[in-house]
């Protein structure tokens, strides 16, 4: 409920933060990468002036240096980013809380080195939901995608916990279906029309990845069971023909990023029955 970002290692795991530091360090010596995600729908950011917009790159960048994180997940869910009445065009906002916010990353990411990673994880309404209707949490994310798409390594939508979303095709697509997940991966890829019209331009291939739930009780909606995500895969990847949502580019992306998870912890509650099925079709 602020903009003066706070980190702390769970105690009862790491009595001291320098515990934590030394494991963050073995997995980036084992070749891995370590990103702190901000946000989640308990937890807003809330970055409303110049001053907060200042105290969020400050504390940011102290935590960053201080536990030696590789990248930034932005998170940020409901109220911290929703657009207010009047604010009509993503690519010039003037919705105060997205404004300083962009301007709050702008100020840390000066102070980072280029390979930095910068990622994001919105919920679908937030995205996609732009094609249906430009306010409040609906395609409230865009101004960010933005103002930054030249510099996110990837976008991971959360193709869970949502309603029926439109297509880039004027369809309607359920989640929890191949479809949806071909329909919303194409939209950032092939770029969408907003309902004022405004067209959205598009990602990379290589920014786009699906966010999936682990389990079906990760999440209120959107579990899919891993033949049928190999099956959107081979449709948005390979261009495997198919009856339903039709691919911006038929050939498919070759170069598309891959999956997300919520989360690892739910996955080895469930013996890993997420992840191993994935990794071996990727």
């Amino acid at each position: 409920n602020g903009a003066t970002m706070q980190f702390s290692p769970f105690a009862t795991v790491y009595p001291t933060n320098q515990s934590f530091i030394q494991d963050v360090a073995g997995l980036q010596a084992a070749g891995k990468k370590v990103l702190i995600s901000i946000g989640g729908a308990n937890d807003p950011v809330v970055v409303d002036s110049v001053a907060d917009a200042q105290a969020f790159a400050s504390s940011m960048l102290q935590l960053i240096t201080t536990y030696g994180f590789d990248g930034l997940d932005i998170d940020l869910e409901g109220a911290s980013f929703a657009l207010q009445a009047g604010d009509f065009d993503f690519r010039n906002p003037t919705t105060p809380r997205v404004v300083h916010f962009i301007s709050g990353l702008q100020q840390l990411l000066a102070q980072l080195p280029p390979d930095f990673i910068l990622s994001a994880a919105p919920e679908v309404a937030m995205v996609q939901g732009g094609m249906s209707t430009y306010s409040g949490v609906w395609g409230s994310y865009l101004p960010l995608l933005h103002a930054f798409r030249a510099r996110f390594d990837w976008v991971h939508v959360q193709h869970y916990n949502a309603g029926t979303m439109y297509g880039r095709d004027g369809q309607i697509y359920t989640p929890g279906t191949v479809d949806f997940h071909v329909a919303m991966a194409d939209a950032l890829i092939g770029g969408f029309s907003l309902q004022n019209g405004i067209t959205f331009d598009p990602f990379e291939p290589e920014q786009v990845a699906i966010g999936l739930p682990a389990t079906a009780t990760a999440a209120g909606n959107g579990y899919t069971a891993a033949s049928l995500v190999h099956e959107a895969l081979d449709r948005l990847i390979l261009g495997k023909p198919s009856a339903g949502y039709q691919l911006a580019n038929p050939d498919g992306y070759p170069g598309f990023r891959g999956l997300m998870t919520w989360s690892i912890n739910w996955d080895v509650l469930v013996s890993n029955a997420f992840s191993q099925p994935h990794r071996e079709y990727l």
